[in-house]
């Protein structure tokens, strides 16, 4: 691929628009073409470069079938399950609320952007956007989908009154307002050629104009809620009226929360449900032996990691923070908690799938003797320290009594405090010394580190604040030129493995167990349940 700048028109027009993917000067393959925009290369001499997307991104290997049910059953559930895409916060909410509503974009199985409620995307600069709207589109009510709804959806994640999970993202919008009876124009504070690729993040999902309360949804999506019981279940029915011809297949989707990873096994395997996340590497084997089920697995970013708070002791200490990294037997992470199904990974969140991965960052490995020194610096050796983990987290528990075997060996005790999944991301994750996390993937590298590394970042796990990051993360969006945007992104990995409160010893390889009579499914590397869309796409054998 071609990585030049267009320096000959570098205000030629970058349009994204939906139905089928083609340059019109023909020899660009669609990846390559999603790789220059997303790098916001520009191309060409004077041509405009126009993409288009087939209508979905998951290849059928048999004639849909219409009609049945099937139950869906991940990891958690919790009283703060909500139907508002803003506040969408796990595996769970995400699920649910792709079942209900449409966003302007979504990402296909090589993560491009493809469209969905919007059917033209343009800019010039990156920063100012075009957003055509599909026409034809109604919410459950009736009511036709209108500018002043997508306005009204992007503009109240700015507001903190909403809460929104991706604030910190949204904070990029200086200004969206109607521009035309069907189009959207989106002014950001800075360029940004992953806009196409941000828009569609969960929750990022469009709503009703003025919509405040979210006992139930209404959207545009696939299906209508029928029921939605906090902690308990989710069930959409078809929507009928769905503007995508012949979707969805599937009667009914019912969704719930099964926190115990052996129960959820149990429920898949008895034909209770059909489809199960978070299966952890020691049910792999039982159950690809059972008849009747299969197992997917999806290499991607997900990860657990140690979190380190460094806002308070010991964490406050570097000296702690390196100790513990040096610490992690990340090969025995991969091996033991992980049964082989792990990539080993760097203290930075970037996975080697990504475009944007450093391989020249140089491999932190076990070493007990700079373990101890670091902690003897940091006063902590021969002190006991809690560790908070548990099975919300996968391989949390397994992580930690591997960890607490190696600081028993230099002369630190860390009391593992294994706690239910119930409560642990409201009440424990952010909120200890030391815990672990569980971070699903996301599309861009720009998503992943404003979510999670910017200094004011609702979900900035470690409460790590740096300033040199924060300049390099405005920078690099704006950044039109491949190799200069790869290089501060390698700049920025080489901050939080050196300087950042998480450690990360491997990169999950996301395993999920499957009826074998669901069929049309393909991974997409970005979570389960096909990133959560599972709903709208598959189908039932006869």
């Amino acid at each position: 691929m071609s990585k030049q700048k267009n320096e000959q028109n570098p205000a030629v027009d970058t349009i994204i628009a939906g139905d089928a993917i083609e340059d019109v000067r023909g020899s660009f393959t669609r990846r390559d073409m999603m790789r220059t925009v997303l790098a916001g290369s520009l191309m060409g001499a004077t041509t405009t470069s126009l993409l288009t997307v087939a209508g979905s991104a998951l290849a059928q290997t048999a004639t849909p079938r219409r009609g049945g049910k099937i139950k869906i059953a991940t990891q958690s559930s919790a009283t703060s399950d909500t139907l508002d895409p803003a506040k969408s916060a796990h595996s769970t909410d995400y699920t649910r609320v792709h079942m209900f509503y449409n966003g302007l974009t979504t990402l296909d199985t090589k993560l491009g952007p493809q469209m969905v409620l919007a059917e033209e995307m343009n800019t010039s600069d990156a920063t100012l956007w075009t957003v055509k709207l599909r026409s034809g589109v109604r919410f459950h009510d009736g009511k036709p989908l209108t500018p002043a709804d997508v306005v009204f959806s992007l503009m109240r994640h700015k507001d903190p009154a909403t809460a929104s999970k991706v604030k910190v993202i949204a904070d990029q919008f200086e200004s969206i307002k109607a521009s035309g009876p069907n189009e959207v124009q989106i002014k950001l504070v800075g360029p940004n050629a992953d806009l196409p690729v941000i828009l569609a993040t969960a929750q990022f999902l469009i709503i009703k104009e003025g919509t405040s309360n979210f006992t139930t949804a209404n959207g545009t999506g696939a299906f209508k809620c029928k029921e939605f019981t906090p902690g308990v279940r989710t069930i959409g029915v078809r929507n009928d009226e769905y503007w995508k011809s012949g979707k969805p297949y599937l009667d009914e989707v019912e969704l719930f929360g099964i926190p115990d990873e052996a129960a959820r096994v149990n429920a898949l395997l008895s034909g209770d449900v059909h489809w199960i996340n978070e299966v952890n590497p020691r049910s792999a084997p039982r159950i690809k032996s059972t008849s009747g089920f299969t197992v997917m697995e999806t290499k991607s970013g997900l990860y657990t990691d140690l979190v380190i708070r460094q806002d308070v002791a010991p964490g406050n200490s570097m000296d702690f923070t390196l100790g513990m990294k040096y610490l992690m037997d990340r090969e025995q992470v991969k091996t033991a908690a992980f049964r082989g199904y792990a990539v080993i990974a760097n203290d930075q969140p970037i996975d080697p799938t990504n475009r944007f991965f450093f391989a020249g960052l140089p491999q932190r490995h076990y070493d007990p003797d700079k373990a101890k020194f670091h902690l003897q610096k940091a006063g902590v050796i021969g002190s006991t320290i809690p560790l908070v983990a548990s099975v919300a987290a996968g391989g949390s528990v397994d992580m930690a009594l591997l960890l607490q075997q190696s600081a028993q060996k230099i002369g630190l005790k860390l009391d593992v405090k294994r706690l239910p999944a119930d409560g642990y991301w409201s009440n424990q994750w952010m909120k200890v010394p030391l815990g672990y996390g569980n971070i699903n993937p996301r599309p861009s590298a720009d998503i992943l580190f404003t979510q999670f590394f910017k200094s004011d970042a609702q979900w900035n796990e470690s409460g790590w604040k740096n300033a040199q990051f924060d300049q390099l993360l405005v920078a690099a969006r704006g950044q039109t030129d491949f190799e200069k945007r790869k290089q501060m992104y390698a700049d920025m990995q080489t901050l939080v493995s050196e300087k950042g409160g998480i450690g990360i010893p491997v990169f999950i390889i996301n395993l999920e167990g499957i009826s074998s009579k669901i069929k049309g499914v393909q991974p997409i590397p970005l979570g389960a349940f096909m990133n959560y869309t599972s709903a709208e796409y598959v189908w039932l054998e006869a």
